[in-house]
């Protein structure tokens, strides 16, 4: 089972998903060649159009500010997740490129399997689904259909113009400040 931070639904809610209900995900099988199924709503949200939480690369929890200062495997360089001894706490290194289960948001908080999903994962859930920029409840994101008719909605957490949900692998192998991600707004993704 792969965690998205967002997904389709029924129940109506605000952007924050603050409507003091549940955030038990369902899980959509999309009828992917895998059989992978994704959750249909993010992270802490508590309806499927609901932004959810927002995760640094790495963490489990949300937090106020984003930045190098407050990044968890931060002390002056990294400390974990670092390939390159130039970023690396005193030339650290770990080859680490892939998020263990300790550092997936979505394993923290939702359990039972779920998990962040890596590149591969995102790559073949573009390539399989039929997707149409929407807005649903007020909300703008990509509704993503697949071949037996599922859906699950993204939604553009991102000031309601386009959404960045992180895969748990492909840390940049000669920058390791950057993992892969898929992007997406009105005009298109990627």
């Amino acid at each position: 089972m792969v965690a998205i931070l967002l997904g389709l639904g029924f129940q109506s809610c605000d952007r924050k998903g603050n409507n003091g209900g549940s955030t038990s995900v369902i899980w959509v099988d999309l009828g992917l060649p895998s059989g992978l199924l994704w959750a249909d709503r993010n992270v802490g949200a508590s309806c499927p159009e609901a932004y959810g939480n927002y995760y640094a690369w790495g963490e489990t929890a949300p937090k106020e500010v984003y930045d190098w200062d407050t990044y968890a495997h931060n002390s002056g360089a990294f400390t974990k997740y670092c390939n390159n001894p130039g970023y690396g706490l005193n030339g650290f290194t770990d080859n680490l490129t892939t998020l263990e289960a300790s550092d997936d948001a979505a394993t923290a908080n939702l359990g039972g399997g779920a998990r962040t999903p890596t590149e591969d994962e995102w790559r073949e859930l573009i390539d399989h689904t039929a997707t149409t920029w929407i807005t649903l409840n007020g909300v703008n994101g990509r509704l993503l259909i697949g071949a037996n008719g599922k859906s699950i909605f993204l939604p553009a957490a991102d000031a309601g113009v386009y959404g960045n949900y992180w895969s748990s692998s492909m840390l940049h192998l000669d920058y390791p400040v950057s993992a892969w991600y898929f992007h997406f707004e009105s005009s298109g993704q990627g």
